[in-house]
């Protein structure tokens, strides 16, 4: 410590006290302290801003700043410099805060003085030291133990989980949120927890390793076999608990079983397999280890020209002769290479067997090693067939050429070729036919989120049921990406087409089960007509693919015929696309606010960002006109981020000019939601606007929610965890479920406007909106109605006790200028009869 310099930023305007304690920290021994003065908090800011502040001496009462709320400007411009808080004797309340609220400690006037003063900030730098050594000593064992291919589980002395490992939580399927708290055998098997118990028990009485191989029944619902061991944990004086790792052996058991079945096998059914051998239509010849034939069957001896009573014990080089096609050079024995390398190894298609008579054979073979009941390598065994196999191979790689590698349908130039012969025969037919050009909406969302692996799978799934749904005679094409093609060859009418198309879009309303998640995909489905929309292959193509985008643009999960104002369409969607590229780099978006009202007081209680896009020619466009183009190039994230951006930087605005700001909601769409990195980038926007997350709410729709549930929820529980609300915008429109609706940790409830509307009109119903706002009161979560632009609505809210409102009758959206001075005039918004 006498050899460190501690830089002291001291924030005070009392020229008295910042004296007092330069002298105090002046007539320290050691003279390690350097002090810089500054008297108001912007100049504090800004000295910080440069870096290198060990210690900030903070006084709560500055002429720019008091109390916490000056305490919370500097702990957010400190970084790591420790925060004291300098306290009138009279204040010493608010100083005790200042340390529950991230203060190292607190000095009350008349303790600052030469002794006091430097023991004070000594013990506040070994402290923080202190703290910086168990973070980093914490970081390297996390880092450790994350690195372990073994899963890891600390229990403490009661048996409780206290910490898990990412191995572990892979195993089990658990996240480490579920197993805090919970007992170390939870996972275990219940059909094996009673005697695994038993053991431990057992184990814990003797002070010994627990080990034990046992079932356990994963989050998903699948068994695993698991290597489980534990040990006692201490510090020399007590018990403290339990280290358990976990090593996933199913595998190992699986094979364990196969080989003991094969094993039983091999032995029971001997004889059988020598008659088998003998009437199957490949060749099959076995060796000793040093390379003598051990057996031919009938097939082999026909082959080679050798008899099974002459080829034994000869060497397989003399008897199993081959030439490559190409070289004529002979080749290498595979069963001497399976022997040596212990495993199955194939030979080139172009491989020639020269028969005992000289006689040529082109075959193709494979080699293995065969292994004795020990499990050690005893010879090899190879099985080879004639150019039957090998023409069957080659039809086999042109059907591979022709179509998609992951669903097996066929690929676009197999479609091409299929189409163009359809388009002949339906011309010489007199006939018509249809292309069906389908979209998977929001695949890409599933594709981000839950990682192409289970996008794949996904697509194995859309490849069948497209299939269930047509003729033998049709063709379902994979397009590319998520995108398919039907072919309906030969229809007598396009009614037909529709009539598929309907059949589609009711197959695809149930929910895909792929790796443990419910996933649900809509479909857009654009329908051309040979010859009224192309005569030709590209034709008819460009303007399926044209009509498809239109059924996105009207609502998606839907299908359209192609009309020839749908190509203008088509030009305009592109048009949009690149003036939106354009507007993200020009920065021609603007954001206007909608201030929420507390109906039974009419205060204003937050406001909705709301986006408008200035175009220097058009003027304002409304989100309607270009939000669906946005999410279909994947501009809405980039969008988004700007809104989420532009709208935590004009509230931290209003804050830091002294107006009583309301906190902001923010809609977030569902590309948005299931970005990889969503959650990373409201964290970063907050950090880099300063504005206290409290001020902030997200809106996502039930939709969003109910596309993956589970996920949602722990993203759901990330947000909140950062002191974000959450509101459930829409609500009514989509589909839910109250038991995920309850597990959401949800604020507020937005009633969609077309349900507020209803109340205005002669027999509307508004059975809907009386029993949202139950729900809402049930579940403790605030109801905003939307849309409030009559007097009779508002008064039926009101009756209903609805939290708050929004809408016409209260504000017109406003510029951030407007909204800024209607924050200024009065927190309180009259409605329109002056209430």
């Amino acid at each position: 410590m006498r050899d460190t310099l501690t830089r002291v930023l001291l924030v005070t305007s009392r020229r008295g006290a910042a004296k007092g304690v330069r002298r105090a920290l002046a007539a320290c021994e050691t003279g390690q302290f350097q002090v810089e003065w500054v008297r108001g908090l912007a100049g504090a800011i800004d000295r910080l801003a440069q870096g290198g502040v060990d210690i900030v001496l903070l006084d709560l009462a500055l002429p720019d700043g008091r109390g916490l709320e000056a305490f919370e400007q500097i702990r957010a411009a400190a970084g790591d410099a420790m925060i004291l808080v300098l306290s009138a004797a009279s204040d010493e309340a608010t100083a005790r805060q200042a340390v529950r609220q991230g203060a190292m400690d607190y000095l009350v006037e008349g303790h600052v003085d030469a002794h006091w003063l430097p023991r004070t900030l000594h013990y506040a730098v070994e402290r923080k030291a202190v703290q910086d050594a168990l973070r980093a000593s914490e970081a390297r064992f996390r880092a450790i133990s994350d690195a372990s291919p073994l899963g890891i589980m600390v229990c403490d002395a009661r048996g409780d989980c206290v910490y898990t490992n990412v191995a572990y939580q892979s195993i089990t399927g658990l996240t480490l949120a579920e197993t805090l708290g919970s007992k170390w055998s939870r996972a275990i098997h219940p059909a094996d927890r009673q005697s695994v118990l038993r053991k431990w028990q057992q184990a814990d009485q003797e002070q010994t390793l627990f080990s034990v191989e046992t079932r356990i029944l994963r989050r998903d619902g699948d068994l695993a076999w698991v290597r489980l061991n534990a040990a006692p944990m201490g510090d020399g004086t007590a018990h403290r608990g339990h280290v358990h790792t976990v090593e996933d052996v199913t595998e190992r058991k699986a094979t364990e079983r196969i080989l003991q079945s094969a094993e039983e096998i091999l032995f029971t059914e001997k004889e059988r397999a020598e008659v088998t051998l003998n009437s199957i239509g490949d060749a099959v010849l076995c060796t000793d280890l040093p390379g003598r034939v051990t057996y031919l069957n009938t097939v082999a001896e026909a082959m080679t020209g050798w008899p099974r009573e002459e080829a034994i014990g000869r060497p397989l080089a003399e008897v199993f002769r081959i030439i490559d096609g190409m070289t004529r050079m002979l080749i290498a024995n595979p069963a001497e290479r399976a022997i040596r390398e212990n495993l199955t190894i194939g030979l080139a298609s172009d491989s020639v067997l020269v028969r005992r008579d000289g006689v040529e054979v082109a075959i193709e073979d494979s080699s293995a090693p065969i292994h004795n009941r020990d499990g050690s390598v005893a010879g090899a065994v190879i099985v080879f067939h004639d150019v039957t196999e090998s023409r069957a191979m080659t039809q086999k790689m042109a059907h591979l050429a022709q179509h998609d590698f992951l669903t097996g349908l066929p690929n676009r130039a197999l479609l091409i070729e299929r189409l163009d012969r359809a388009i002949g025969l339906a011309q010489r037919h007199r006939k018509q036919l249809a292309l069906l050009f389908i979209d998977l909406d929001y695949f890409k969302t599933i594709n981000d989120s839950l990682g192409h692996t289970v996008g794949d799978q996904l697509l194995q799934s859309v490849a069948a049921r497209l299939l269930e749904c047509v003729r033998t005679t049709d063709t379902v094409c994979r397009q590319g990406g998520d995108e398919f093609v039907i072919l309906l060859a030969e229809i007598e009418q396009p009614q037909r087409a529709a009539h598929v198309s309907d059949k589609l879009l009711a197959a695809f309303a149930a929910p895909h089960l792929v790796d443990g998640h419910e996933l649900h995909v809509n479909l857009s489905i654009g329908i051309s007509i040979y010859p009224d929309d192309g005569i030709d292959v590209d034709t008819a193509l460009r303007n399926a693919d044209t009509a498809m985008y239109h059924a996105k643009g009207c609502g998606r999960n839907n299908y359209q015929f192609f009309t020839a104002d749908m190509n203008a369409r088509a030009v305009q969607r592109l048009s949009i696309e690149s003036n939106l590229r354009r507007a993200l780099k020009d920065d021609e978006f603007a954001l206007y606010y909608q201030p929420k009202v507390d109906l039974a007081s009419g205060t204003m209680t937050g406001s909705e960002a709301l986006i408008r896009w200035l175009d220097p020619v058009r003027g304002v466009i409304y989100p309607a006109e270009f939000v669906t183009v946005a999410e279909e190039s994947g501009l809405i994230v980039p969008i988004g981020r700007w809104v989420l951006r532009e709208a935590c930087r004009q509230v931290k605005a209003w804050l830091d000019s002294g107006l009583d700001a309301v906190p902001v909601a923010v809609n977030i769409s569902a590309v948005e939601f299931r970005h990889l990195d969503f959650l990373a980038g409201v964290t970063r926007i907050l950090a880099e606007t300063g504005l206290a997350p409290r001020y902030l709410e997200m809106e996502v729709t039930e939709g969003i929610l109910m596309h993956d549930a589970a996920a949602s929820a722990s993203l759901l529980a990330a947000l909140k965890d950062m002191g974000i609300r959450l509101a459930i915008d829409d609500f009514g429109t989509g589909y839910s479920s109250l038991s995920y609706l309850r597990s959401f940790p949800i604020d507020t409830l937005k009633i969609d406007r077309s349900f507020v509307s209803d109340i205005s009109l002669q027999g509307g119903d508004t059975t809907i909106v009386t029993a949202i706002i139950a729900m809402g009161r049930n579940l403790n979560q605030k109801v905003v109605a939307e849309g409030v632009e009559t007097l009779d609505q508002l008064r039926f809210l009101r009756a209903r006790c609805c939290d708050e409102g929004q809408g016409y009758q209260f504000s017109r959206p406003l510029s951030a200028g407007d909204f800024g001075r209607m924050l200024g005039d009065s927190p309180r918004l009259p409605d329109r009869n002056g209430h």
